[in-house]
């Protein structure tokens, strides 16, 4: 983290899919060598607005996603010039629309997003992130350690009966970039409480999504979803989340086909 007034700077590994590029003394650089371009990961102020006294931490959590997540492939290095408002503002917005307290399971977190950011902005947030990598797992155990935070780390999958059986019962399951609607929903609902959220972090297709799948989410659990925007003002363009809520006194889990008893 950077020192008061001075800005933290990271390098960011090259992608090496191509030969190897030459260094300045002329010998070429071997693969996973440091890249030369430095970036800034000094917050914006859009970022002290949402994280307030916390904005020190998200910007230790930006350095280990273009840093560390870079080097080890969880992040492209094409995304590091954009980790705030491309990644780390786009999620932590969304907290807007969790309540207060809520017992939140973030299904395939990948890199922590939106997990880490929602747990940044809203520390009265019981976090869980659930991801199946093992790679990705020790490095979301690292960065969670170094940053101090009280969330839970789950290795699994979402559709698992033993990840399903540990959570189940929470307030909101979010998710983002993991898979198209219906399937995401069918993962996401039967972790939901009865009146639970699934927030479902979409880009250009969440229209889409909505009018192809709004069907069989219903068939799955689910009400009728819809696209909400967060981050006016914040967030140029504000994130786009799709919301389905779990259906009340469904006398079944949700995602799982009624028995033949009771399709007669």
């Amino acid at each position: 983290m950077s020192t008061r007034g001075e800005p933290t700077r990271f390098h960011v590994e090259p992608d090496d899919s191509a030969a190897p590029p030459t260094g300045a003394d002329g010998p070429p650089r071997s693969p996973g060598s440091a890249h030369d371009d430095l970036f800034q990961v000094e917050p914006p102020s859009e970022a002290v607005t949402i994280f307030g006294d916390r904005v020190a931490l998200a910007e230790r959590y930006a350095a280990h996603l273009v840093g560390s997540g870079v080097e080890r492939g969880l992040l492209g290095p094409r995304e590091a010039p954009r980790i705030w408002e491309r990644h780390i503002l786009n999620c932590a917005v969304v907290a807007e629309l969790l309540p207060d307290g809520a017992r939140t399971v973030d299904i395939g977190s990948g890199a922590g997003l939106p997990g880490i950011p929602l747990a940044l902005a809203r520390p009265d947030l019981s976090m869980v992130l659930v991801e199946p990598l093992a790679r990705r797992v020790d490095w979301l155990r690292e960065v969670v350690e170094d940053l101090e935070l009280p969330v839970t780390i789950e290795r699994g999958r979402a559709e698992e009966p033993g990840v399903r059986a540990r959570w189940e019962g929470a307030d909101v399951v979010t998710a983002r970039a993991v898979a198209p609607l219906a399937r995401l929903a069918g993962w996401a609902l039967p972790l939901l409480r009865p009146g639970g959220v699934m927030l479902a972090l979409k880009g250009a297709s969440a229209d889409t999504e909505v009018d192809r799948d709004a069907v069989t989410v219903r068939r799955l659990g689910g009400g009728e979803p819809r696209i909400v925007r967060c981050g006016s003002g914040l967030v140029d363009p504000q994130s786009t989340v799709v919301v389905v809520e779990r259906a009340r006194g469904t006398g079944r889990r949700p995602g799982r086909p009624r028995r033949r008893e009771e399709r007669s």
